[in-house]
């Protein structure tokens, strides 16, 4: 009830998107069917969307010790100097840690990987994708800690410049994971940057929520308290929790710098707007960028979309930027 006719709003690139996206497998949108159907169905869907984009000097499975268990991780290698750098144990090239969204449910290293090509292209760093634990299997805060434990390993071998990004649950897990770092591991001041896409960080109610959302992207407030009973035993344990409900922490020192991108028609685009705000109030390095005409999830499209390929792009000259890189 209330809602805006979202498609009627969304640009001819996103209605083509969505044109293409019925054509492809199952609605993996559609939380009626299971958890276990939506994650077949995401996974056909997104094989097409993964397809050719930037080729990689060399990428490396690999597995890293956790506390749940090995963790399965993705290293990108995107040229020879990358690669030589990190096999000589060298701090020269930064690193990435990439965690993907999905709402904690769905995805894995397959799923997102062209966009973690492209943003290792671009911005020329060794990134590391993490195919933490799914809920329900895993329970909060299981991802938080795996998402937490890589980077850690990462900084012991690659020294003081790494960086998260993330979309959806992976932003809201890159932001997370430092505050953890932060308040339970002795510091993160060695996390420089984090390139934040149309995340959750913690809004229970907002302008958007109320007035977005809908069967095309998979967010009405029943799918949405769907995949929060997934993460979570309790719901409620995510409300009162400074790692799920992420304005329970102070935001307003010893953060790194943020690139923050929302979807004009995401109904979580407020949970962006109100992180940026309270880090461009406290003089923390931020760029807050919304784009216009479509909606959540945007980023999986750069085959069709300029918005997906010009959020990579500006979320890697941010980083650029501030490495100076």
């Amino acid at each position: 009830m209330n809602k805006l006719d979202v498609l009627a709003k969304i640009n001819p690139q996103m209605k083509a998107v969505l044109a293409k996206e019925d054509e492809l497998a199952g609605d993996a949108n559609d939380t009626s069917v299971g958890f276990e159907q939506m994650r077949e169905n995401y996974v056909a869907g997104r094989a097409f969307w993964a397809e050719g984009g930037p080729v990689m000097a060399e990428k490396r499975d690999f597995a890293v010790a956790g506390p749940h268990g090995a963790i399965p991780v993705r290293f990108y290698y995107p040229t020879q100097e990358a690669l030589r750098g990190c096999s000589a144990g060298s701090p020269e090239t930064p690193g990435i840690v990439y965690v993907h969204g999905g709402g904690f449910v769905l995805g894995n290293l397959d799923t997102h990987d062209r966009f973690c090509r492209i943003l290792a292209e671009k911005t020329g760093a060794v990134l590391v994708a993490v195919d933490y634990r799914l809920s329900p299997e895993a329970k909060f805060p299981s991802a938080v800690e795996e998402v937490a434990a890589v980077a850690r390993y990462l900084h012991d071998i690659d020294g003081e410049r790494l960086a998260f990004a993330g979309d959806s649950g992976g932003a809201h897990l890159d932001l997370a994971a430092t505050l953890y770092l932060r308040e339970e591991c002795g510091g993160a001041d060695w996390v420089k940057c984090l390139m934040l896409y149309y995340g959750w960080f913690g809004l229970k109610d907002s302008a958007s929520m109320r007035l977005l959302g809908g069967p095309w992207d998979g967010l009405t407030e029943e799918d949405w308290l769907y995949y929060r009973t997934m993460y979570a035993s309790d719901v409620a344990e995510l409300e009162a929790s400074p790692y799920a409900n992420l304005f329970l922490n102070d935001l307003t020192r010893d953060m790194p710098a943020c690139y923050v991108a929302a979807a004009g028609l995401d109904p979580l685009r407020d949970d962006s707007a109100a992180l940026a705000a309270i880090l461009e109030e406290h003089g923390i390095p931020c760029r807050y960028e919304v784009f216009e005409g479509v909606i959540h999830a945007f980023l999986h499209y750069t085959k069709m979309l300029d918005e997906a390929n010009d959020a990579l792009e500006h979320g890697a000259t941010f980083y650029r930027q501030q490495l100076g890189w």
